[in-house]
């Protein structure tokens, strides 16, 4: 397959300017908060897609709520406080935050409505496969039997009913926090009073109830407290009630000269679950004074309140994905074992020795990044390993490595950032533990978030001393390496050691590396390397030589960036960008950013990795390009805020494998793939004219299903059209 064969795949052709359109003005940028939106969109439609596993649905609609609860206490958050100050400062695409906050408002109201409409038509097709979702009026004299029994042992205790009255006052709802508001009347005199049951997030959403054969039978909890209110509150009767869920700011603000870092972030991390309410969603159909209670009690305004008829709190459907329904899911997938490693009987640094090696994950399992410093830990010729760790398990066998070498007396720095949102309180318990065993734990900055992947093991080796680096795309985290694509890079090459070591050096003594050889680095060079990247790729284009680039991230959010993008693809250069979330750019407009192609792949592994590739003259795929993977999207935060990589490939099987094999793969991916036009529209991606009666080429399915790729790391260049157009 050509390179033009690659870049044409299903995308539209460009469109004429929109009327009014000034390439110089904002409108060149699409709104960072509404390109996440559409992305949370693309995931809830994959929980309507007949292609994916009935059970794998459900999951997604769980996914789509979470995402979208975790967007309102931070983004949303941070907007409703600019607007609350009276900031009209608008973005790069030129609304002001009450505008993006009105828009906002709109988009996830329908969002949340059609999160209702897919759970009803994913309950009618789970009736159909026997399992149930039940309402109570449904339950037979046999469930309620088992019900009360079950009400009494481990939900009843659990409970704390409260009435509301001046002197009962209205209790504090944690984030996610999830109630049940009541009004009752005493049966006695009917008197009538407000009340309130809070339902502790450690009592599971969905009761399981027994059922014969294969068949499951689901009531959810809030229809097991509302069947069971006359064993809280004896002797009244219910006249209204309604289920809320509050979402709080999430968002933290640390001291700049906060003496003890760790301390500060405990004391931030209390505050965070009293963060001011940004969103409460309650069930139709509340009086409204039982209704007007809730919100002044609670400090929320009218659009901050979101009524569904349905259920409340949509993320809590993944407990329906149960382990008996193996049926109803992905079929199994176990990440290869790399063949060199395996030659090498485990040995990896044997394996390193030999050449560089990639990884490709989830494909290839991330054990071996766990095997890299497990064997590092015992080895007795390993002097020292430096690690950094942003995001890990909670029982991670990373830090269980760290500490075993560290008990063994090697030297070990990890430099932990207590900055990884929602995952600060495991870090501190990581950093703690690691003090314990003897290994010095560096913070990093205050200013700046460590989001840099890399490993360095010094080993002795005859009468020198050998550095093997391990630069990752993702987080030393095992258990998201199941479901991420992430890319892994293993040498013992000098230099990248000497760039790994002053990396280092950076984050525990602020000397700013004076030279890198093959690396550049946010905060200091890596946006400005990546600029004069796209301008030279920009240069070949006005001199007629083919220029290509290919990239894939996350997000791309950064103006200047962008406009670098712009300005390349003007000159000629095709770019075609793999982009999951949020994206910025507008792509596809005649005269302005024709020659640029964006695209999202949302499927059964989120695409994680970051990658740009440049024809460098001789266009792609080349043995001539230049390639890159990084631990940085294009945004500002992680071009200007945050210590990240961007490692260049030297390695030619390395880069084939880059160039060739994976972006070549999602390029050409259609099957999983949205195309963004230059409206702002995301297209499911159609085969070409003249191939509907082919399988659409799914780039996961082409890794699971082809072990040559990459059994040895770094096999070399495939035909990556040729398995498409195989069997499905």
């Amino acid at each position: 397959m050509s390179t033009s064969d690659f870049l044409h795949g299903p995308f539209p052709d460009p469109i004429d300017p929109p009327e009014g359109f000034d390439p110089a003005s904002p409108a060149r940028f699409f709104n960072r908060e509404l390109s996440w939106v559409a992305f949370n969109w693309r995931v809830l439609d994959e929980a309507s897609n007949p292609r994916v596993p009935l059970l794998e649905r459900v999951r997604f609609l769980s996914i789509s709520a979470t995402n979208l609860d975790e967007f309102y206490t931070v983004r949303v958050a941070g907007l409703r406080e600019l607007y609350r100050a009276g900031n009209t400062t608008p973005s790069t695409d030129g609304l002001t935050p009450q505008e993006q906050l009105d828009q906002i408002n709109e988009d996830a109201r329908q969002l949340l409505s059609n999160q209702q409409e897919t759970f009803g038509v994913l309950r009618a097709k789970l009736e159909e496969e026997n399992m149930f979702i039940l309402d109570r009026q449904a339950l037979t004299p046999q469930d309620r039997t088992f019900l009360d029994e079950y009400f009494l042992s481990n939900v009843f205790p659990m409970l704390s009913p409260l009435a509301i009255d001046p002197a009962h006052p209205f209790p504090f709802i944690p984030n996610a926090g999830f109630c049940l508001a009541l009004t009752i009347e005493r049966k006695a005199d009917g008197l009538r009073r407000s009340a309130l049951l809070p339902v502790p997030q450690q009592i599971d959403r969905f009761i399981r109830l027994p059922a014969e054969g294969l068949a499951y039978r689901f009531l959810p909890l809030e229809e097991l407290l509302l069947d069971q209110l006359h064993a809280l509150f004896p002797g009244y009767v219910v006249r209204n009630s309604c289920a809320f869920r509050v979402l709080r700011d999430s968002d933290m603000e640390v001291e700049e000269e906060a003496e003890d870092l760790v301390r500060e972030f405990e004391v931030a991390l209390k505050r965070r679950r009293r963060g001011e309410v940004v969103r409460m969603t309650l069930t139709a159909g509340a009086e409204p004074s039982l209704r007007a209670l809730i919100m002044h009690e609670l400090g929320v305004t009218p659009d901050e309140v979101i009524e569904l008829d349905g259920l409340v709190g949509m993320s809590d459907v993944k407990e329906l994905v149960v382990d008996g329904r193996r049926d109803l899911q992905w079929p199994p997938f176990s990440p290869r074992v790399p063949e060199r490693v395996q030659d090498h009987d485990g040995d990896m640094f044997a394996a390193i020795r030999q050449k560089d090696m990639l990884l490709h994950h989830p494909y290839e399992t991330f054990d071996m990044v766990v095997r890299f410093l497990k064997q590092a830990a015992i080895d007795p010729n390993v002097l020292a390993i430096k690690q950094t760790l942003y995001r890990t398990s909670r029982d991670s066998p990373i830090v269980d490595a760290l500490c075993e070498a560290a008990e063994a007396g090697k030297s070990v720095t990890a430099f932990v950032e207590l900055k990884a949102r929602f995952d600060e309180a495991a870090n501190i318990r990581q950093s703690r533990r690691l003090e314990r065993a003897g290994a010095h734990v560096v913070y990093g900055f205050i200013h700046y978030k460590t989001h840099a992947k890399i490993s360095a093991v010094v080993r002795r080796e005859g009468d020198k001393l050998v550095t093997y680096t391990h630069w990752g795309t993702g987080n030393y985290h095992p258990i998201t390496a199941r479901i991420y694509t992430d890319l892994s890079l293993f040498t013992c090459e000098p230099a990248l050691g000497r760039d790994a070591a002053r990396v280092f050096n950076y984050l525990s003594g602020y000397a700013q590396p004076e030279m890198l050889e093959n690396l550049a680095i946010s905060p200091i060079s890596l946006k400005d390397r990546l600029i004069e990247l796209i301008a030279r790729e920009a240069d070949h284009a006005r001199a007629g030589r083919p220029a290509q680039i290919w990239a894939k991230m996350n997000s791309v959010v950064d103006p200047d960036v962008i406009d670098a993008l712009y300005a390349a693809g003007q000159a000629g250069v095709q770019i075609s960008l793999v982009i999951r979330g949020i994206c910025a750019i507008r792509p596809g407009i005649k005269g302005f950013s024709e020659n640029i192609r964006v695209k999202s792949i949302v499927g059964r592994f989120l695409e994680h990795s970051r990658i740009v590739c440049f024809g460098s003259g001789h266009g792609l795929p080349s043995e001539h390009a230049r390639v890159f993977m990084s631990s940085a999207d294009w945004m500002g935060r992680n071009l200007l805020r945050r210590v990240e990589t961007l490692v260049e490939i030297k390695n030619a099987t390395v880069k084939a494998q880059i160039v060739s094999q994976i972006m070549a793969a999602n390029n050409f991916d259609e099957a999983q793939s949205w195309i963004l036009d230059g409206n702002g529209r995301y297209l499911r991606a159609t085969p070409d004219v003249g191939a509907e009666d082919r399988p659409m080429f799914s780039c996961h399915r082409f890794f699971m299903e082809n072990p040559s790729l990459s059994g040895r790391g770094s096999a070399g260049a495939h035909d990556v059209p040729e398995l498409a157009h195989g069997p499905e």
